[in-house]
C-alpha cells in the first residue's frame, strides 16, 4: 500500500503558524541543558489558590455525588454566585439561569462562543495587537478577521464605525478586552457608552473580555462592559476565575449577558461537553463568597512587581510606562538595543544569552512589533535578576562573536 498524506480540515490549514513555537522549543532545549530561564512569557499565575479553596475543592473531591456528569450550563449556586458578584462589584443585575453560563475557562467559552455566533462569511473585527485566541478563534469558526489599530479613545471607535459602513456584508461580531492582554491598556465607563451606541446603530455585537478586570492597581477599578445601559441588548462579557484567584488550573470562567448569546453558547457547549468537575464548581462558590480580601492582597504584589519592573525596565532604556491593570508589562525595545531585529528574533536572542524568556509583541499582531510582553509572575528577586541579565548581555554585546 503507497503510504498517503493525511491531511487536516481546512480550519487548521487557515490558521497561521504558531509565532511562539521557536521559543517554546529553544526554552525547552535550555533547561534540559540546565539553564535557569527566568520565565515572564506567559500569564500564568504562580501563586497558590486562597487556602480555603482548596480545601473545599478536597472535601468536595471525597464527596461521590461529585463524581458524576455536572450541569453544562454550571450548578445553579455557581451561577448565583456570579450574578452576587456582578451586583457587588459593578453595579449590573444578572440573571442566573439565562444570563450565566459556567465556561471551562474564560478560552473555552471565547472560543465556543465565536463558533456559536459566527460561520463562513461572517466577520469580525478585532483590534491589532490582540490575544490570540481573539483571532483564531474567528479562523477556526469559519469566519473573516478585519483588524483595525487598538485605541481606547473616541478616534479608535470612529474607526470600528468607519470600517462597518464600508464593509459588504456588515461585520457581525466586534471583539473588545479591556483591560487589554498583551498592552494592559485600559478604558473608563464612557468608552463603552459609546461602544454601546456603535453596536445598536450598525447592528454588531459585542464579546468583551474581561478576564482582568479585576487585577487592578493604584486605585483604578476597570469598568464591566455590563455596566453600561444597553449592553446586554448587544453583548456579553467573559470573566475568569484564574487571575484574580489564582486558580488559572482550575479552569473555571463565565460568559454572562445577553441571554440569547448565552443560550447560543448553552447549545453549543450541550453537544461538546458535560460541564465542568462539580468539585470544582464549588471550590469555585467558596472563592467568590469568601476570598475578595485575596484578591485585593494579590493585586498589592503585582504592583509591587510592576514597579520593580518598570524601574529595572528604564534604568536599562526600555520605554515603558507603569500599567494599572493586567498582570503584564507592555515594554518598547530600543532599536539599539535590538539592532533591527524583529521582536521574535531578539525574544530569542535574550532567551538564548540572557536566559531570560519574554513574548515578543509580534505574535500578538503586526503592532505589536518593536514591543515585549512581560508577565509579572516571578517574584520581585527573580525580576531584578532578569534586569540583571539582559543588562549585562547588553553590555557584551558588542564585543559577542557570532557563530558561523
Amino acid at each position: 500500500m503507497e503510504n498517503f498524506k493525511i491531511e487536516p480540515a481546512q480550519r487548521i490549514k487557515r490558521l497561521p503558524p504558531y509565532l511562539f513555537g521557536r521559543l517554546n522549543a529553544l526554552k525547552l532545549t535550555k533547561r534540559q541543558a540546565g539553564a535557569d530561564i527566568i520565565d515572564l512569557g506567559m500569564g500564568n499565575p504562580s501563586d497558590p489558590a486562597p487556602q480555603i479553596v482548596v480545601d473545599k475543592l478536597c472535601e468536595a473531591a471525597n464527596d461521590p455525588r461529585n463524581h458524576r456528569y455536572s450541569a453544562v450550563k454550571g450548578i445553579k449556586n455557581l451561577r448565583k454566585e456570579v450574578a452576587i458578584k456582578y451586583e457587588r462589584n459593578w453595579n449590573v443585575s444578572l440573571d442566573p439561569d439565562k444570563e450565566v453560563l459556567a465556561c471551562i475557562g474564560s478560552k473555552e467559552g471565547f472560543s465556543h462562543l465565536c463558533l456559536a455566533m459566527m460561520g463562513p462569511g461572517d466577520t469580525a473585527i478585532v483590534p491589532d495587537p490582540s490575544f490570540p485566541i481573539h483571532n483564531y478563534a474567528v479562523t477556526l469558526a469559519g469566519g473573516n478577521v478585519i483588524t483595525v489599530p487598538l485605541g481606547c479613545d473616541e478616534k479608535f471607535l470612529n474607526t470600528i464605525a468607519e470600517v462597518c459602513e464600508h464593509t459588504y456584508p456588515s461585520p457581525k461580531v466586534l471583539i473588545l478586552n479591556y483591560p487589554h492582554n498583551p498592552t494592559a491598556m485600559t478604558v473608563d465607563e464612557g468608552f463603552f457608552e459609546m461602544v454601546v451606541d456603535i453596536a445598536k446603530k450598525f447592528k454588531i455585537v459585542v464579546i468583551h473580555d474581561f478576564a482582568y478586570g479585576e487585577t487592578c492597581f493604584d486605585g483604578y477599578k476597570a469598568p464591566s462592559f455590563l455596566s453600561v445601559k444597553g449592553a446586554k441588548d448587544v453583548g456579553v462579557e467573559l470573566i475568569t476565575m484564574s487571575k484574580p484567584y489564582n486558580m488559572a488550573g482550575f479552569r473555571i470562567g463565565f460568559a454572562v449577558g445577553n441571554k440569547d448569546m448565552i443560550d447560543y453558547l448553552y447549545t453549543i457547549k450541550g453537544y461538546y461537553d458535560y460541564g465542568i468537575f462539580q468539585a470544582l464548581q464549588i471550590a469555585g462558590i467558596i472563592a467568590m463568597r469568601h476570598c475578595e480580601a485575596d484578591i485585593a492582597a494579590q493585586n498589592l504584589i503585582y504592583q509591587s512587581r510592576r514597579d520593580v519592573l518598570c524601574e529595572g525596565l528604564y534604568k536599562i532604556g526600555w520605554e515603558v510606562e507603569k500599567p494599572r491593570a493586567s498582570m503584564f508589562v507592555w515594554a518598547k525595545v530600543p532599536k539599539e538595543h535590538s539592532k533591527g531585529k524583529g521582536s521574535i528574533d531578539y525574544a530569542m536572542e535574550l532567551m538564548e544569552h540572557a536566559e531570560v524568556s519574554m513574548a515578543p509583541g509580534r505574535g500578538f499582531g503586526e503592532n505589536g512589533e518593536d514591543y515585549m510582553r512581560i508577565a509579572l509572575v516571578e517574584n520581585e528577586q527573580r525580576l531584578r535578576q532578569a534586569i540583571r541579565n539582559i543588562s549585562r548581555y547588553l553590555r557584551e554585546k558588542p564585543i559577542r562573536k557570532t557563530k558561523i
